[in-house]
C-alpha cells in the first residue's frame, strides 16, 4: 500500500483556499501526515488524542522524535537520565501507538551526525531503548552512503530493523542519493525535500525556508513515481512524504503523484460539511 502525504496539515493553504487548514480537513484530501511537534518539545497526552480524534481509521501519522534523542538537543537541560525522557515519551504516544495509527516514528539525524564508531553505538541504543517501535531512520550526511560504508550502513540498518529513509533532495557533490534499498520490509519512507541546489547549503539568514523553495516538474514527479514503485515491490507498506512547501508546492506535487501513481485513497474525512 501507498500513502503520500505532507510535513504538517495546517500550512497548505492550497487544498482548503484557508490559511490554516485543520487536522480533520487536511485528512479529507491525503491519508498521511509527518508531524514534528515533538521534536521541539513533547507534547501532552491530550494533543495527541485529539489527534486521533480528528482523523479516520485509515489514516497514519509520521512523527519525529524529540530533538533530545538524535542529538540536536542537550536532553539533560530537562531530564534527569535517558531512561526518563524515553518513559514520558511513550507515555505521551501511547495513544497513538495503541490506536494502530502511527506509521512510524522519524529519527532524523543532523548532517554533523556522521559515519563513526561512536554514533553507529549509539544507534544501536536507540533500539534498545525503543525495542518495539517502527522507526525510520533519516541519515544526512554522506559518509554513511559513501563506497566505503554504504552497504554495511544497509546491512546495520536491517540487523536492527530500522527503515532507511529514502531522501530525494539536490545532486551535489557531498549531499544524501536517492537510496532505494529497502532495509526493512514491513515498511519504507520517501521523503521529498524538493531539489534547491542554490539554497541548499546557503548562509542566507532565510535558508531554512529557501532551501525547500521547490516544485517538483511533471518531468520529475514521472521519474519518481517509478522509483515509488520498485520500492513498493519489496515492502508491505510505503510512505511518502513532499516537504517542498517554503512556497506551497508540496501539496499540489502530491495530488499530481497520486494521479500518476493511480492511487484511489478511501475512507477520508468529508472533504465538505453540509448542514443536511
Amino acid at each position: 500500500m501507498i500513502r503520500i502525504g505532507l510535513t504538517s496539515f495546517n500550512e497548505h493553504q492550497s487544498l482548503t483556499g484557508k490559511p490554516r487548514t485543520t487536522l480533520f480537513e487536511y485528512a479529507g484530501f491525503l491519508p498521511l501526515v509527518e508531524l514534528d511537534t515533538a521534536y521541539y518539545g513533547l507534547p501532552s497526552r491530550k494533543t495527541v488524542e485529539n489527534w486521533l480524534a480528528q482523523v479516520p481509521d485509515s489514516f497514519r501519522f509520521v512523527v519525529k522524535f524529540y530533538a533530545g534523542f538524535t542529538c540536536q538537543e542537550k536532553w539533560q537541560d530537562h531530564y534527569n537520565s535517558i531512561t526518563e525522557m524515553k518513559e514520558h515519551f511513550l507515555d505521551v504516544m501511547q495513544p497513538l501507538i495503541e490506536s494502530s495509527k502511527i506509521y512510524c516514528f522519524l529519527a532524523q539525524f543532523p548532517a554533523q551526525f556522521k559515519c563513526t564508531k561512536e554514533n553507529v553505538a549509539y544507534l544501536q541504543s536507540l533500539r534498545e531503548l525503543f525495542p518495539d517501535l517502527p522507526i525510520a531512520v533519516e541519515l544526512r550526511d554522506y559518509s554513511w552512503y559513501s563506497p566505503e560504508f554504504k552497504e554495511k550502513t544497509h546491512q546495520f540498518m536491517k540487523k536492527l530493523k530500522f527503515s532507511l529513509a529514502m531522501i530525494d533532495e539536490p545532486e551535489l557533490p557531498d549531499t544524501v542519493p536517492l537510496d532505494l534499498t529497502v532495509t526493512n520490509p514491513a515498511f519504507s519512507l520517501f521523503r521529498f525535500h524538493g531539489r534547491n541546489q542554490a539554497y541548499w547549503k546557503s548562509r542566507d539568514p532565510q535558508w531554512r525556508k529557501k532551501r525547500t523553495l521547490y516544485r517538483y516538474s511533471q518531468d520529475e514527479l514521472i521519474e519518481l513515481a517509478e522509483s515509488i514503485k520498485l520500492v513498493a515491490e519489496n515492502s508491505q507498506e510505503v510512505a511518502v512524504i513532499f516537504n517542498n512547501n517554503s512556497g506551497g508546492d508540496a501539496a499540489e506535487n502530491a495530488l499530481r503523484l497520486r494521479e500518476l501513481l493511480d492511487i484511489q485513497d478511501e475512507g477520508l474525512n468529508p472533504s465538505q460539511l453540509g448542514l443536511f
